[in-house]
């Protein structure tokens, strides 16, 4: 029956495991998130894999770069396509969105930059702005009062 399955990868060979199942035609699915500019795998070492087992067990099992196929004594222990689902569901553009700051700001809420030379000013959230990657904020800053266009990843809203 297929089913999707963990797998453990040796240290860094994610990417080569999943190149190596989709030219064998089995599914594979690493969720990624970016940081920084970088794509990363979301679970180090770890990748979803939907196989026929025991069919395909030991094709899987022996394929390069992976360590071993997570289960008990038993065998390997499927998981449920819910858990993928859910993950997935967290994915925008095919990365997951990390919560980065907490809470998203909505219109009016008090926020603080909490990145970059701007950080610990605070202000009013405005409105989002174009791809919704960037916002405006009006700033109350000692007697300066001022609008600001600045990447939402880098605020925070403020909890009072």
């Amino acid at each position: 029956m297929i089913r999707w399955f963990v797998i453990s990868t040796k240290p860094k060979k994610e990417s080569q495991v999943e190149r190596l199942f989709q030219a064998g035609g089995i599914e594979v699915y690493n969720p990624k998130y970016r940081e920084g500019g970088r794509t990363k795998s979301f679970f180090p070492g770890y990748e979803f894999v939907r196989f026929d087992n025991p069919e395909q067990y030991k094709l899987v099992k022996y394929t390069r770069g992976v360590k071993r196929i997570v289960g008990s004594d038993s065998g390997p222990v499927p998981i449920g396509d819910e858990l993928l689902s859910e993950i997935r569901a967290r994915e925008v553009d095919g990365f997951i969105e990390l919560a980065k700051h907490g809470l998203a700001p909505e219109l009016g809420d008090e926020i603080e930059v909490a990145e970059g030379p701007l950080k610990g000013l605070r202000g009013i959230f405005k409105k989002d702005m174009s791809g919704q990657d960037r916002v405006l904020i009006l700033l109350n800053y000692v007697s300066y009062q001022g609008r600001l266009l600045i990447e939402k990843s880098k605020l925070k809203k403020v909890i009072s």
